[in-house]
């Protein structure tokens, strides 16, 4: 007699469930249409997206013994930031991770007593236009107010106010479409396997499924298989759909998709395994999207989708930071535009891990099968 094969089983489950997925409009729409929608309007709208709030580094010989100096630090729309080397301090300059470096230097104009100029480049575009007419404003009030009918306090250098260095392009796309991917990796996650599972339960498939030879485990992994397929084809197309389309930035190409699938990867497992609590509390299919909605929505509002975490009130800031899809979404715009290794992530791939198995600790106590 043939011995009855589970691999085989799981994968002929892997197969139907992966038919249905792809029968079934809501999965379609949730997981490809409904971000790639998003993907297209912030596409077409272009650049000039930003945050309200701006890091700038100090340029080293720059003098802040005067009040230009300690208004800045003052501002709400500018936080200073320092390095330990310089390393550093360039590295963050080319990555795009701060506006640029401010230098600020007494005045070659006898009119004035300070000068300021910024020095960045392309890779902070998003960011360095905003800074140079908030630094405007704030030297407009010092000369208007706190000097005013005396010569200038300070004033920007008006030859060279900016010293752009040309090293890459930063697009609106670069931010938003990590933020979408990772939107349709959690609607998927959650809504997909809570939906999936509660049908068959209640349909009493699972039920037929435990008059076969095939184990509980294998059960699970052939319907996990095919959500996991399905999300990683939805993921390749929504990357490269913005990279051929709207210039989405891959740094080192081919590396950096495969980087960006494993992250994907990585947070679907986690937002499966939410998926899972959801099917094991919701006691019918219309207590479902309470519960699935109660676990995305703050993440899709407060993860970084559409604006930096540092664009919420302090206060609010440690909780946006304590959700997973905020990790994942940074780690993949890390990856993809600032040209990080998974390596280089490991502090959010960390964190991941620890809500993995947080989530499926809480899953397994909570999974119904009938």
């Amino acid at each position: 007699m043939q011995k009855y094969s589970q691999v085989k089983a799981m994968l002929a489950i892997t197969k139907a469930s992966l038919r249905a997925i792809f029968r079934s409009p809501s999965a379609v729409v949730f997981s490809f249409v409904f971000p790639f929608i998003f993907i297209l309007v912030f596409g077409f709208i272009g650049d000039g997206g930003g945050v309200p709030v701006y890091k700038i580094a100090i340029d080293k010989y720059s003098d802040t013994a005067n009040v230009f100096y300690d208004s800045i630090k003052a501002s709400s729309r500018i936080k200073i930031v320092h390095f330990e080397t310089d390393q550093a301090l360039r590295s963050s300059l080319i990555k795009g991770k701060i506006a640029g470096i401010l230098i600020i230097t007494k005045s070659t104009d006898q009119n004035a007593a300070w000068q300021y100029a910024i020095k960045s480049t392309s890779a902070s575009d998003d960011k360095w236009p905003q800074v140079l007419p908030i630094l405007n404003a704030i030297s407009d009030q010092i000369n208007n107010t706190k000097f005013a009918n005396r010569p200038a306090y300070v004033v920007v250098d008006k030859r060279h106010p900016i010293d752009r260095e040309v090293v890459r392009e930063y697009k609106t796309i670069d931010f938003i479409l990590p933020g979408q991917l990772g939107f349709s990796l959690l609607s998927s996650g959650v809504f997909g396997v809570a939906f999936m599972f509660f049908n068959l339960r209640n349909t009493l498939v699972l039920k037929r499924f435990f008059a076969t030879p095939i184990s509980r485990t294998y059960i699970i992994l052939g319907e996990g298989l095919s959500r996991v397929l399905f999300q990683m084809l939805t993921a390749i197309v929504i990357i490269l759909a913005g990279y051929f389309i709207f210039g989405f930035t891959l740094v080192n190409g081919f590396r950096t998709l495969l980087d960006m699938l494993f992250l994907s990867f990585v947070g679907l497992i986690i937002f499966m395994g939410l998926g899972f609590i959801v099917s094991g509390l919701a006691k019918s299919d219309s207590t479902i999207p309470p519960f699935a909605n109660l676990i995305t929505l703050p993440q899709f509002l407060l993860g970084g989708t559409f604006f930096s975490v540092e664009a919420f009130p302090k206060w609010l800031q440690p909780i946006s930071k304590a959700l997973p899809l905020t990790h994942l979404n940074t780690a993949m715009r890390a990856v993809a535009f600032e040209g990080q290794n998974l390596w280089d992530v490991r502090t959010e791939l960390g964190i991941l891990l620890v809500w993995g198995i947080i989530v499926y600790i809480v899953a397994v106590k909570v999974f119904k099968w009938e």
